[in-house]
């Protein structure tokens, strides 16, 4: 996964962001504002939903509403080298942070 990349994992319900700092996230494919899948769009650089147009950074930041939200994150782990993700619950939050990101 280089770095400033975003891996859809289709089964998973979400997508893999590699930062540019090389820190992770996996961010549920899910819009905050009515659940629509939110496509990651390479030449903008940005999520947006197909829905109601809302946008988000590569690490979910909320750029445009009406969501009224970051994207949601599922727990993410690194062991021998493998990325793992817990998508048995997604954890909502209210803003981006740092402590959000795993690094390897």
């Amino acid at each position: 996964f280089p770095p400033g990349s975003v891996t859809h994992v289709p089964n998973g319900r979400f997508y893999l962001a590699r930062l540019a700092d090389g820190g992770f996230l996996a961010l549920y494919q899910r819009c905050t504002h009515l659940g629509c899948n939110v496509p990651w769009d390479q030449g903008a650089n940005t999520f947006i939903c197909p829905c109601h147009n809302s946008q988000f950074t590569i690490d979910g930041t909320l750029l445009n509403p009406p969501a009224p939200r970051p994207l949601d994150i599922f727990p993410v782990e690194i062991r021998d080298g493998e990325v793992y993700v817990d998508t048995g619950k997604a954890i909502t939050r209210q803003s981006f942070e740092a402590s959000q990101v795993v690094y390897p």
